[in-house]
């Protein structure tokens, strides 16, 4: 069976409807723009030739995936087309789609990104990113999702630079049903911090997730205010934290990976909450994300909903770009 095909049956199957609704709807503006550019492609080429990988390089480009990813999808690309001797344009759709998925999980094994969780122990969770990224916002949506998977949360809220950041953060405890952490707005993060994880400690708690500020004077001043924090996690409990989570907006498209390298420079980024995925025609930088800086895409954001905030899978990922060919193909 063609990796086409088996998206197509994975992605209709009952159990997996809401997975692929969410996706499918979710990246609808990439979709348009990526889909429609590779049908209109293989409709003008009959057979795969140089000006065909030419073009077909302009479009990756376009829908962000990044230079140095489309380079080495394309070699990838034209490897294939030998090894199977493929001529007609039509078997390109399977062979890209299947590429995708390749290039993001590199060697690593295929599996959904989950958040690593300690067993036995309080996992504290480092949320970082500037401001407007829906940095509050994802931290509500993911304390939502593991309130509901039976976890103790609490959140600490250490942005106390932007004004309305700690209110915000209130807000959506209140909403979930989750502690709170707080000092006065312009106290020292590396404090409300602290104070968080004693909370958490004395409550029983399973997880704490840390909010932290996302602009300070300047660019060293936050990556120090941040690389204090962590300092202060480490010393209270070993090995934490356990995720530093980096929201991104990916309608900034190439911004979003340019910030990514700063981050992961002063914190070592161990995910991406990649927000605002279905506000974009840009959907590729979750490819080039992955690619260039080696960080794992964990939570994507596909809608306004709490439930919105979806746990990232390739596999989906690529189903909701090529989804109007799989709707293409069981009409034919």
């Amino acid at each position: 069976m063609s990796f086409f095909n088996k998206l197509k049956e994975k992605f209709t199957q009952k159990d997996q409807e809401e997975v692929s609704t969410k996706y499918k709807e979710g990246m609808e503006k990439t979709r348009q723009t990526f889909s429609s550019r590779i049908n209109d492609l293989i409709a003008r080429y009959r057979k795969v030739d140089e000006d065909f990988f030419e073009e077909l390089e302009e479009v990756l480009i376009t829908a962000d995936v990044g230079v140095m990813t489309v380079m080495d999808l394309i070699d990838e690309l034209k490897m294939e087309v030998k090894r199977q001797n493929i001529k007609d344009s039509q078997e390109m759709k399977d062979v890209i789609s299947e590429k995708l998925v390749q290039i993001y999980y590199g060697d690593s094994e295929e599996q959904l990104e989950g958040l690593n969780i300690v067993d036995d122990g309080l996992t504290v969770v480092l949320v970082v990113g500037v401001n407007g990224v829906g940095k509050t916002t994802s931290i509500g949506k993911l304390a939502h999702q593991l309130k509901n998977e039976g976890k103790k949360v609490v959140l600490a809220a250490g942005d106390t630079f932007r004004a309305g950041a700690i209110e915000q953060l209130e807000v959506w405890g209140e909403r979930t049903g989750v502690d709170v952490i707080k000092q006065s707005e312009g106290s020292d993060p590396a404090a409300v911090i602290f104070d968080g994880i004693k909370a958490a400690k004395t409550r029983n708690a399973d997880i704490l997730i840390c909010d932290t500020a996302g602009r300070l004077q300047n660019k060293v001043n936050l990556m120090n205010e941040l690389t204090k924090v962590k300092r202060v996690i480490e010393r209270e409990i070993p090995g934490a934290p356990h995720e530093v989570l980096l929201v991104l907006d990916a309608t900034t498209g190439q911004n979003a990976l340019s910030q990514a390298k700063t981050f992961s420079d002063a914190t070592d980024v161990t995910g991406i909450v990649l927000t605002k995925l279905d506000g974009t025609a840009k959907g590729g930088i979750v490819l080039a994300i992955r690619h260039e800086l080696n960080i794992p895409v964990k939570y994507v954001g596909l809608g306004e909903k709490v439930e919105d905030l979806q746990q990232f899978d390739a596999q989906a990922f690529v189903y909701g770009l090529f989804a109007d060919m799989v709707d293409q193909k069981d009409a034919e």
